[in-house]
This record gives C-alpha cells, sequence and structure tokens, in this order.
C-alpha cells in the first residue's frame, strides 16, 4: 500500500472512531434545497451568521457554517466558529451533578444546605425543603431577580449571599418559574463535593470525553481563536455589534462559548443514553432522570407560538420536554447579549440538532429545527420558518401597540416636585446593591455597577425615563417617592423594585 493511500486510509478509520462520520462524504443536507432554505430564512429574519449540525444514528451527518461573523465584514461562519450558547448550557450543569450522583456523592433529594451550609432563601420554609433537584427544575416561586448578576461586578458566591433577600412570587413547586440563580446555586455544589470549580468540572469531565477541544466557559478564553462570532443586537431597526459580554459570575445557567461541531458530540451523548464512543460517561438512568418531567409548564404567551405542535411542555433537569409529530421532543434554547442557541433532540428517532446565531432574541433556531426534523421523520414538509416569522413579528406589533399605549399615558405638562439637584444622590438596596443618581452639566444621570450608565430626563410627575448607554439595556422608567417631608427618600427602578436613599 503506497503511503498517500495509508495516511487516507487512517484518516477515515480515525475519524469514524472518534464519532464524526467521515463529513466529506456524509455531508449532505437534510433536504432539496437546504442551503436556500436557511439563507432566506436568515435573510427574512435578518441574522448576520449561522452554524448548523445534524445529528442522526451517533454520527454526525452535516455540519455547516452560513452568513458572516460580523456583519458588514466578510470572514465567513463556518462549522469551528464560535457562539455563545447561553442557557444551552444548564444541561451542563444538570449533567455535573448527574456524574457526582453516579459516583456516589450526592442524590437528587437531598437538601441544598446538606452541600452549600450557607444557602438561605427568604422563606426559611423553602430554604429547608429545598433539594438538588428543586435547582434543577425551576419551581421554587422566585422571580428571576437576574439583575444581581447581569452586568454587575458581584461575584458566585456574593449572587448566593443576595438572593435571601429576593421575595417569594409563588409558592414552593406550585409552578414553573424560569430562575438562572438557582443553576448557580446547582453549579456550586461541584466545588463543594469536589474541590474543583465548576468550570474545571465541566472541561474535564464532559469537554475532554468528548472531544469538546474548542468549547470554553469563559469569554476569557476566545482569545486563543480566530474563528469567533461577534454577538449581534437590533437597535432602532438596524442589526449592529456589541460587545460579547462577560457573565463568569453565573457560568452554570450559560456561560459556555462552543461551536456546532463540539457541541454535536455533546448531543452523540445525549441520544447514546450517556455513553459516548464505547464509553458510559453518564449513567443511562441519570439521562433518562434528566429528560422526564419534573415540572409542568402552561402553554400560553409565547409558548403556542414557540410550539405550535405540542400538546404539553415541562421541564426535566436543564431540558424543556415537549411533544412534536408524535414523539417526544428534548430541548433547550440559549440566549445572551448578541447570540442565540438550540440544542434539539427526538431521542426515539435518534436525530437532534444543533442551531447557533449572533443575533440576540431571534427564535428562528426553533423553527428551523422543525423543518429538519420533518425531512428525518418523513412528514408533509412545513414552512416552519416562515409561518414562525410572521406569527413572532405579529407579537412584537402587539409589543410595540402596548408600549405605544403606555407611552400615550405620559401626562404631558408636568413639573418634577423637586428641584433636579435634590433627586441626586446614593440609593441602596439590598439586593441588588447602591445605584447613583448624579447631576452633571444640569442633566441628571444614574450609575449601577461597572456597566449600567444612563442619562435621565424628565417624564412626567416624578417619573424620568432612562437611557441607558449600552444599547442591549434598552430604555426604562425611573420613579421617585418623597418622605413626609417633601425629600426624595426612594426611587424605584421597575423590575429590582425600590432602592432606599443613603442618608
Amino acid at each position: 500500500m503506497k503511503t498517500s493511500q495509508f495516511v487516507r486510509l487512517f484518516t477515515i478509520v480515525l475519524i469514524a472512531l472518534c464519532g464524526l462520520g467521515p463529513l466529506s462524504a456524509q455531508n449532505t443536507a437534510p433536504f432539496e434545497g437546504f442551503d436556500d432554505y436557511v439563507n432566506r430564512s436568515m435573510k427574512e429574519w435578518e441574522i448576520p451568521g449561522m452554524a448548523v449540525a445534524i445529528v442522526k444514528d451517533d454520527k454526525v451527518v452535516f455540519a455547516k457554517g452560513y452568513g458572516v461573523r460580523d456583519i458588514g465584514k466578510p470572514a465567513p461562519v463556518d462549522e469551528h466558529t464560535l457562539f455563545a450558547i447561553g442557557s444551552s448550557s444548564k444541561a451542563f450543569t444538570a449533567a455535573s451533578l448527574a456524574i457526582l450522583m453516579d459516583e456516589g456523592k450526592l442524590k437528587w433529594d437531598d437538601p441544598v444546605t446538606k452541600y452549600l451550609p450557607g444557602f438561605q432563601l427568604y422563606d426559611p420554609y423553602v430554604t429547608r425543603e429545598m433539594t438538588v433537584r428543586d435547582l434543577l427544575t425551576h419551581r421554587i416561586g422566585l422571580e428571576r431577580g437576574d439583575q444581581i448578576w447581569y452586568a454587575t461586578p458581584y461575584s458566585r458566591e456574593e449572587i448566593l449571599r443576595r438572593i435571601r433577600y429576593l421575595p417569594p412570587s409563588s409558592s414552593m413547586r406550585s409552578k414553573f418559574g424560569y430562575q438562572n440563580i438557582m443553576f448557580l446555586a446547582a453549579g456550586q455544589i461541584v466545588p463543594s463535593v469536589t474541590g474543583k470549580s465548576w468550570d474545571d468540572f465541566v472541561a474535564e469531565r464532559i469537554f475532554t470525553p468528548l472531544g469538546m477541544k474548542e468549547s470554553d466557559t469563559t469569554i476569557r478564553a476566545l482569545a486563543r481563536s480566530n474563528d469567533v462570532a461577534s454577538p449581534h443586537v437590533k437597535v432602532d431597526d438596524k442589526v449592529q455589534t456589541v460587545p460579547w459580554r462577560n457573565i463568569d459570575n453565573i457560568s452554570p445557567a450559560g456561560s459556555i462559548n462552543s461551536n456546532v461541531v463540539d457541541m454535536a458530540q455533546w448531543v452523540r451523548l445525549q441520544l447514546g443514553k450517556g455513553k459516548f464512543a464505547g464509553k458510559q460517561v453518564i449513567s443511562e438512568a441519570a439521562i433518562k432522570e434528566m429528560q422526564t418531567p419534573q415540572t409542568i409548564i402552561r402553554i400560553e404567551g409565547l409558548y403556542p407560538i414557540m410550539y405550535p405542535d405540542a400538546h404539553f411542555l415541562n421541564y426535566g433537569m436543564g431540558w424543556f420536554l415537549s411533544d412534536f409529530r408524535g414523539s417526544k421532543l428534548v430541548e433547550h434554547g440559549g440566549a445572551i447579549d448578541g447570540m442565540r442557541a438550540l440544542v434539539a433532540m427526538i431521542p426515539e428517532k435518534n436525530i437532534g440538532v444543533v442551531i447557533l446565531t449572533n443575533l440576540n432574541g431571534t427564535v428562528l433556531p426553533q423553527f428551523l429545527a422543525y423543518r429538519i426534523f420533518d425531512s428525518y421523520l418523513g412528514e408533509q414538509p412545513t414552512d416552519w420558518a416562515s409561518d414562525g416569522f410572521k406569527k413572532i413579528k405579529a407579537a412584537e406589533e402587539q409589543a410595540k401597540a402596548a408600549a405605544a399605549k403606555a407611552d400615550a399615558a405620559r401626562v404631558m405638562g408636568t413639573r418634577p416636585s423637586l428641584e433636579l439637584k435634590d433627586y441626586a444622590g446614593k440609593y441602596r438596596s439590598e439586593i441588588y446593591g447602591d445605584v447613583e443618581v448624579k447631576l452633571t452639566d444640569g442633566k441628571l444621570t444614574i450609575g449601577f455597577g461597572p456597566n449600567y450608565d444612563g442619562a435621565i430626563e424628565h417624564w412626567n410627575y416624578d417619573t424620568f425615563r432612562v437611557t441607558w448607554k449600552d444599547p442591549v439595556l434598552g430604555k426604562g422608567l425611573i420613579r421617585f417617592d418623597l418622605d413626609t417631608k417633601g425629600k426624595a427618600a426612594s426611587l424605584d427602578l421597575g423590575i429590582m423594585g425600590a432602592f432606599k436613599r443613603v442618608p
């Protein structure tokens, strides 16, 4: 055998053993006209770049990039381009605890305080009764409280300390309520049990055995690659780039950065019931438990648009669970500033997809996944992407109309009760920390942590509108409340609630 023939044969065997399939031979589109469909959909949804991978029968049968990494620049997206996967990271945290459970180091229904002795919530009963399973299932009865971590300087430990001041929004285990900070708490169990950070554990026990060599848990690692997508948001109907957001302080809930080739290996593990390349990385029982319904979700709001074929919707542990075309659908999206991701699988058909995009808030990945599944299930194809776009646009128009109605309620011709200088000062919240209102050159500004910085203009009475410099943060209303002496005693920042003035 000639050397060149041997090298070629060795390469084919090596790729097959790694489970990547011979992509050069098998990288065929799921249906005729797929590339055109993706490009047309991206144009309709105004997405700069996207990457897609498809796993079928334990092989990566398709992996390809579309569009550009950065709008206005020529560098293309390929199958190795790195994106943020956002909350698709949550399943990695659940899997990390599953590995520890397999090793007998914890149980799903152990109390959280067994591993995090200082963990405390607003309600002592909930603190005492909360289990590891509760952390992973969005059912503890807390509002999101994301402003504790989002764009703040607080460490993981400080975020968990402050969560004790967040009042409950419902009773424990009574309803679904999405909660990022509880996944942070779940991630913090890892160092408590192993002495290793969540980041190191995920790298050693998941990334390494799966060969996910280009994946990481922090944006600080992006400097090692020259194939990275830029985040994009739409501001005033124009798509523009924004900086990557460092969310290391909430990592177990959503900080993983990856590409579709690496993420396809994660899908293979899930579809393989915890086995990868002949090795049982996670027990089959643990995979089954994570993909078993734990919390019921009512199909209301935007969910009927997102799950148009579903008869039920639940949350497992790190996974949304519903039905599609009569089969069980296991999936989780992910969103962080300028990025949107989706990992979706139909286990009984042994098929899964990964779709990564670089546009904030887009839900095209969900609908594109449905179209891909149609092709493999032999279903009459539906133009999910276009149909979904129309429904989402209609929902956006309704939201704009509601916002316009709220703006119309503004009372014109009013004046603030006080001189602008009398609103200036420091205001404090036990949950979120300090905000400072300043008067500079006759105009008010507000600052909160290192990232929230905005200009304030009068709206009506003692309510002002803030325009944050960071375009991702947008605008909001601030209401000042006066005390019995007519002095500004507190300010209300909407979903963040009241901040009391510091004397």
